[in-house]
């Protein structure tokens, strides 16, 4: 298949990042992006939450805040797309600018603040949608709600019934004091009370699993707490991670010290060393989702070795285009295979063995 990425790439980024996003989501939203060859595969494929996913590579949360394209993403060969982040009420997040190519890098910086159309309008677009395929909803808080936990309950309550799971967001470095949630104390508060909604919204035997995204920056105090939050039966699995705020010194873009949340490739090795202590401090109890750097075949394996049974991208694509899915599948494939793994279950955690 022609890779026309490789002539539109160059004319993609040369264009400002957040402009180059808007009119890539409007071609995908108009059906000019042409779609990207399904790799079909028993060894890929895993049911997790009662959910079928065909494969394990999913679209993380922020390409498409407002499910203008879910459809069409998933046309693109992923086994699962994540919306959002949606917050209550639409907000137009930070000034700009506020996302940072550092090609130098293979990284991106963004400090968005949450800007999206709010949930009215994103439940809208999830309710006329075909429903071909598996779409998590990422919950976010408005960034002037004092009580945060009210915030995830209208979320769950409204994005419930037209989710296939949901995610409690509260590890993105661009809203203040989001990331104080995490603790132990606030985090149990706020988890019970996002499930209680849940609960109401949808009858028994239906409710979407609840899933938590956590950040790269955590210390092992940090992670020991959720785990212990997350077994104790409050929690159906952790996306881990989100951005990172640390700048390693290896960074040579311009733009190396902008604030916000740094992701792509400088972001792998820390993502998927807290992602194994997730794995061991979960004791394998838990489906993980590996997010962060990952870039080729190889780096989504060691996600799954690590401990993921599924995975998720955004910044490479902007660097290697939409087929780096089928890329990155067909090498899980050989990969599997070489290690003599049936499925890719049978490597989930293979590196705690």
């Amino acid at each position: 298949m022609f890779d026309y990425f490789k002539l539109a790439g160059p004319v993609i980024r040369s264009l400002d990042p957040e402009k180059a996003h808007g009119l890539t989501v409007r071609a995908l939203a108009c059906g000019l992006v042409p779609g990207q060859p399904r790799v079909d595969s028993a060894m890929l494929e895993s049911t997790l939450w009662g959910l079928r996913f065909p494969n394990p590579v999913g679209l993380a949360a922020g390409f498409d805040k407002n499910a203008e394209v879910p459809d069409a993403m998933l046309h693109q060969g992923f086994g699962f797309v994540e919306i959002g982040s949606v917050t209550p009420r639409p907000q137009p997040g930070n000034p700009k600018p506020r996302m940072f190519r550092l090609p130098e890098d293979r990284a991106i910086i963004n400090r968005m603040g949450f800007n999206n159309q709010g949930l009215e309008a994103v439940a809208k677009r999830l309710e006329a949608r075909p429903r071909i395929g598996i779409v998590g909803s990422n919950l976010g808080k408005n960034k002037d709600t004092e009580d945060a936990a009210s915030d995830y309950e209208k979320g769950a309550a409204r994005l419930a019934p037209l989710s296939d799971y949901l995610v409690i967001n509260v590890s993105s470095p661009n809203t203040p004091g989001l990331r104080s949630l995490q603790g132990r104390d606030q985090l149990e508060g706020l988890v019970g009370r996002t499930r209680d909604a849940l609960d109401r919204a949808v009858p028994s035997g239906k409710r979407p699993p609840l899933l938590l995204k956590i950040a790269p920056d955590l210390n092992d105090e940090d992670l020991s707490d959720i785990a212990a939050v997350a077994l104790a039966g409050a929690l159906d699995g952790l996306i881990v991670s989100n951005t990172t705020i640390a700048r390693p010194d290896s960074l040579k873009s311009a733009f190396a010290k902008e604030t916000g949340g740094l992701s792509g490739a400088p972001l792998f090795a820390p993502s998927t060393a807290v992602l194994g202590r997730m794995y061991v401090l979960t004791q394998g109890k838990l489906p993980l989702v590996g997010v962060g750097g990952i870039a080729s075949p190889e780096q989504a394996y060691a996600k799954i070795r690590a401990g993921a049974s599924l995975v998720q991208l955004y910044s490479a694509m902007i660097y290697e285009g939409p087929g780096l899915v089928t890329r990155v599948n067909r090498g899980l494939i050989g990969l599997l295979a070489r290690d003599g793994f049936a499925c890719l279950a049978d490597a989930v955690g293979a590196d705690h063995r």
